[in-house]
């Protein structure tokens, strides 16, 4: 088994980004504001979370602990 050290601000960094691209793709599948609006504001939510979480997810899982850990 893989142990990963992360702190608490790097999970809500991560946690940011993820509710960020939900919340874009929510928008997406909506139908609360004008379709020219919501497709605006969904698809940029939801680039912003994937393209932030990718570089954040690479960071975190690079300097993962390989010490094996008994259950």
């Amino acid at each position: 088994m893989r142990r990963y050290n992360i702190a608490l601000p790097e999970m809500a960094i991560v946690a940011a980004t993820r509710g960020m691209a939900g919340a874009g793709a929510g928008l997406l599948i909506s139908d609360f504001l004008r379709p020219e609006t919501r497709r605006t504001v969904g698809w940029t939510l939801l680039a912003i979370g994937v393209l932030s979480t990718i570089p954040i997810a690479m960071t975190l899982f690079g300097r993962r602990d390989d010490a094996k850990v008994e259950t």
